[in-house]
């Protein structure tokens, strides 16, 4: 029989492959993935922790995020302390270098054919600087670089992930294709502040489905995965989570 020693050194050696071919297996290693940023902060630009929470995923999964933003003013500036508008101008791309720490490039250098997949976290620049709808609702309007990148990945068969209210983009620009997302959940307004956006999204010709903040819609058909993220009221760890999940599932399909 094999002594106590032996024993742990096997179960160590035999640990350490499974360990090995799993992180092999489920790697995103030598994949370039695009992410695409819309400022800095919740009410006017990108939200910070789904942006942090992206990346965290991506590099763990062995991909190497390249980031981008459009190179434009910003609808407009919000005081963040009180969430009124404040008389300032800033440019996307010079405010998502904050969280990009420089490393960022003109939404007009991004190409399917460079990358293997984009991500676009959420957070109202979503909703404001890559699009106008928060200003718009239903009749919104998606920029035009961005509807580019969107039909361009769709067109290439290449995956796409999106959270938050980030979707709406997707619901917009690919409805039509019969798109599956999520938007989060209906239920309390204090759980789901922007539940509106659901039926906005069905207008458009999106397939809706009703997820919890832990939870992931994946669209196999259009390579699209989307998850709530900060739709719901939500803790900076369920967040967190959520967008990880996401990130793993868009990893699956490259």
């Amino acid at each position: 029989m094999l002594g106590f020693r032996s024993l742990l050194q096997s179960s160590a050696k035999t640990g350490f492959f499974v360990n090995t071919f799993a992180a092999a297996m489920s790697s995103a290693a030598g994949h370039k993935v695009a992410v695409v940023l819309a400022g800095t902060g919740v009410y006017d630009g990108t939200e910070v922790h789904e942006a942090a929470a992206v990346l965290a995923a991506l590099t763990k999964n062995g991909a190497e995020p390249v980031m981008f933003a459009p190179d434009k003013p910003q609808a407009h500036v919000v005081d963040h302390t009180a969430g009124s508008e404040m008389a300032q101008e800033r440019n996307v791309l010079k405010e998502s270098a904050r969280i990009a720490r420089g490393a960022v490039s003109p939404l007009t250098d991004l190409k399917a054919a460079d990358v293997s997949a984009v991500v676009i976290p959420g957070g109202f620049g979503a909703a404001k600087n890559l699009s106008d709808f928060g200003f718009k609702g239903a009749d919104m309007s998606v920029d035009a670089e961005v509807e580019r990148i969107l039909t361009e990945f769709h067109s290439a068969g290449k995956p796409q992930a999106l959270c938050c209210i980030a979707p709406i983009l997707a619901a917009k620009v690919l409805g039509k294709s019969g798109v599956t997302l999520t938007l989060g959940n209906c239920g309390s307004e204090s759980d789901w502040p922007y539940q509106g956006s659901i039926e906005a999204a069905k207008s458009f010709g999106a397939n809706v489905e009703l997820k919890n903040v832990d939870e992931v819609c994946v669209d196999s058909k259009n390579k699209v995965v989307t998850s709530p993220a900060f739709m719901y009221n939500g803790k900076f760890h369920e967040i967190q989570g959520g967008v990880t999940k996401m990130v793993d599932e868009l990893v699956k399909m490259l």
